[in-house]
């Protein structure tokens, strides 16, 4: 307001306020509703009738369950119906506060799932809880590598190759375990190539500044093509004595393997996934809850300003992609002494790189890149599972199922995900 004869001129408190701008990702509705189209597009041109049938328990719980019988048809068109409201509601909440909740797109997973299964079972039984440890287990190795990606990656180091660890613990594991015919050897081996080839990874990208994707492609060539001379120069014509690698037995938990469902998946385990469920609660804890995790993280965003409160940013970085290195080749054990499985050429069949999917698509954080890697186990397991039952869905599709998930993660069509700041940059101190 002016005193002087002027205009009084008043300014609205709204034109005061600074403006804020929403940034509206459609990629979350766009996925759900061109999977909703899918899924609708088959119940058309392929419909089914009948009962499905989910048997909840097995035979050793202390609770038996009964099965759960679903009709066909209608079952399956609930769930499309389900599945096109929570596309709405994810475009609703895009138009509405810029970006879709996860509960919704966790949901439409499950009700989506249950619908396929639904009719691509039409007659036929599935067994719960059988699908469900299947994926637990496909999904333990993508685990193990997950972490070993989210602690390099939070470091600052890309970890391309989580396949070569992964593969050299396989391989490592196998060879010691046959020789001295003692898992836990070969568990400790395959840590320790593990890390040999992280120290690999370290040595170029952190101490020379060579590009760090280069380097984890390099190695994975590497490590696949020594495997496999190896495999058949020394393992194959000494199978007997060098690749017939004892297993891990299951240990199950008294009480808590008896419960229904969760109990044979969770509890009637082998070591290593026991050992994965502390690795991935320590992880978790380290990195947001010490100091250990603090420096970490500082390293991977900020190098500049950690060095300059006195952490040694490449000296950090080069252990903990050790450590990384260490936790892949654990997770490398599961391809043989975790299921008592000879060594064969490039049997990890690309899990490192679902692996890393897992990474970005769990956003950098254990928990969320653990639950990523669980989505691609089931999608594993479910090809199986299908397969088994004998499912009209042709098995080329179901082969390639875990893989159309990984692309779609990676193309970012569940959200958009932003990588430590000095992610794959070498620190050059000035």
């Amino acid at each position: 307001m002016s005193l002087t004869g002027d205009a009084v001129v008043t300014t609205p408190p709204s034109a005061l306020a600074p403006e804020t701008t929403v940034i509206r990702s459609w990629k979350t509705p766009i996925a759900l509703a061109v999977f909703t189209v899918l899924f609708g597009i088959l119940l058309l041109a392929a419909p089914r009738s009948g009962m499905t049938t989910f048997q909840v328990s097995t035979a050793a719980d202390a609770l038996q369950l009964p099965s759960i019988s679903a009709p066909v048809a209608a079952t399956a068109w609930a769930c499309l119906i389900v599945c096109v409201l929570l596309a709405a509601a994810s475009a609703y909440f895009v138009h509405a506060f810029g970006r879709s909740p996860l509960w919704v797109v966790v949901v439409f997973i499950v009700v989506l799932v249950i619908g396929f299964l639904t009719w691509a079972a039409a007659g036929g039984t599935i067994p719960v809880a059988g699908l469900l440890a299947g994926a637990l287990g496909l999904a333990i190795p993508l685990i193990y590598g997950a972490l070993a990606g989210v602690i390099g990656e939070r470091a600052g180091v890309v970890n391309i190759a989580i396949e070569g660890q992964l593969l050299a613990g396989a391989f490592t594991a196998a060879l010691v375990a046959s020789v001295t015919r003692q898992p836990i050897a070969g568990l400790l081996a395959a840590a320790i190539a593990g890390m040999l080839v992280a120290f690999v990874l370290a040595a170029f990208a952190i101490k020379y500044y060579v590009d760090q994707v280069i380097v984890g492609v390099v190695l994975n060539v590497l490590v696949a093509g020594l495997t496999s001379f190896l495999f058949s120069q020394v393992l194959q014509p000494n199978a007997g004595t060098l690749n017939n690698p004892p297993r891990f037995e299951r240990l199950p938990i008294p009480v808590l393997s008896e419960i229904p469902v969760i109990g044979p998946v969770l509890f009637r385990q082998t070591i290593l996934v026991y050992l994965m469920y502390i690795a991935v609660a320590l992880v978790w804890f380290g990195m947001f809850k010490t100091r250990w995790g603090l420096r970490l993280r500082a390293v991977g965003e900020h190098p500049q300003a950690a060095d300059t409160v006195g952490i040694k940013v490449n000296a950090t970085r080069f252990w903990n992609v050790l450590l990384a290195g260490a936790i892949a080749g654990v997770g490398g054990t599961v391809f043989t002494i975790g299921n008592g499985i000879a060594f064969n050429k490039e049997m990890t069949a690309g899990a490192g790189f679902i692996a890393l999917a897992a990474v970005i698509f769990g956003q950098w954080d254990p928990i969320k890149a653990t639950l990523a890697a669980l989505l691609f186990g089931f999608a594993s397991s479910l090809q199986n599972t299908l397969s088994v039952i004998g499912s009209p869905v042709p098995s080329e599709f179901m082969l390639m199922l875990p893989y159309l998930v990984t692309i779609f993660v990676v193309a970012g069509v569940v959200g958009k995900s932003r990588a430590p700041a000095a992610d794959g940059v070498p620190y050059i101190k000035e």
